[in-house]
């Protein structure tokens, strides 16, 4: 009988570990099409973002998250050329994506940021409330996009207070 309890158990948790680790990997994320208004880089002198041109674009998103969003694309543009018009924004690594999105590799990425052949730039403020969309062009015009906690942000999900600096919160709707 003790037997049968604990394969029970095992089994139990081996189908609720296989599940919890689909659903993290796998089960919540969704392919983003061409968002059609293009990436974006927010000006220096100005907080309206301008497209700048890409093609090959991919990327990947999840409603359970504001800061999953993933994307990889081609630029003709170098970092050299876009950072005296675009707000760089340095000190921003990426997050991991899944594995089986290939084209995002947050090490590699990291490592040509700190080698300095890559650049990020603030793609857009605010996209959601207190995180904004961080976009990495490297020399050789490739490009990512990922979404990372600002201030506020930080602020608010770790609970202090967020200060007059941060825009109001959004009124919560519960269902």
């Amino acid at each position: 009988m003790g037997k049968l309890v604990v394969g029970v158990i095992l089994g139990a948790a081996l189908i609720a570990g296989a599940a919890l680790y689909y659903l993290q990997v796998y089960g919540f994320y969704d392919d983003v099409p061409d968002p059609g208004g293009g990436i974006v880089l927010t000006p220096r002198d100005a907080e309206t973002p301008e497209v700048i041109s890409y093609t090959d674009f991919r990327a990947i998103d999840a409603n359970s998250s504001p800061i999953r969003f993933r994307a990889c694309f081609r630029t003709p543009e170098t970092p050299a050329a876009l950072s005296p018009r675009f707000e760089t924004i340095p000190g921003k690594d990426p997050r991991n994506a899944p594995f089986w999105f290939d084209c995002f590799d947050a090490e590699a990425i990291a490592a040509e940021l700190a080698a300095g052949s890559a650049t990020t730039f603030l793609g857009q403020k605010n996209i959601a409330y207190g995180v904004d969309r961080i976009v990495a062009i490297t020399a050789d015009g490739r490009g990512y996009v990922w979404h990372d906690l600002n201030d506020c942000g930080e602020k608010a999900y770790d609970g202090t207070v967020v200060g007059e600096e941060c825009p109001p919160l959004p009124a919560r709707v519960d269902p």
